[in-house]
């Protein structure tokens, strides 16, 4: 069975607002990411994380830091997709609980991903991502 590859990336943030800084590059951080690689490569799916300096995403709102982070999955079609994009709203405004929904999706549903606009043609609500 071929794998799947998965790559999160980390934008830089400038924060805005003190209240959604979130230092999430951090220990703590790193292991939840290794725990849910470990987690995937159970079934064949290899998570990478890579942080991108080059491009800093200024943080007004806890949607802005969901934005700062970003998914790809070459094998679906997905290139830099933020995490917004993947989740919608965010249930309980918990970074390390969306960002595992969004892989999740990515890796386990990415038929359920709206497509961006530009190609979207039409949707029947089945839920097949059309």
């Amino acid at each position: 069975m071929k794998g799947k590859n998965i790559v999160l990336t980390l934008y830089n943030r400038n924060y805005i607002r003190t209240d959604w800084n979130k230092n999430f590059i951090n220990e703590d951080f790193d292991l939840k990411i290794k725990t849910m690689s470990d987690e995937l490569l159970k079934y064949n799916i290899k998570l990478e994380l890579k942080r991108n300096n080059e491009i800093t995403i200024d943080i007004n709102s806890y949607a802005d830091l969901l934005n700062s982070i970003k998914i790809s999955s070459p094998d679906d079609g997905f290139m830099n997709k933020c995490i917004a994009h993947i989740i919608g709203q965010s249930q309980n405004l918990n970074l390390y609980e969306d960002i595992i929904r969004a892989v999740k999706r990515v890796a386990f549903a990415p038929e359920t991903i709206m497509p961006d606009d530009e190609n979207r043609k039409v949707c029947h609500n089945c839920g097949c991502g059309c």
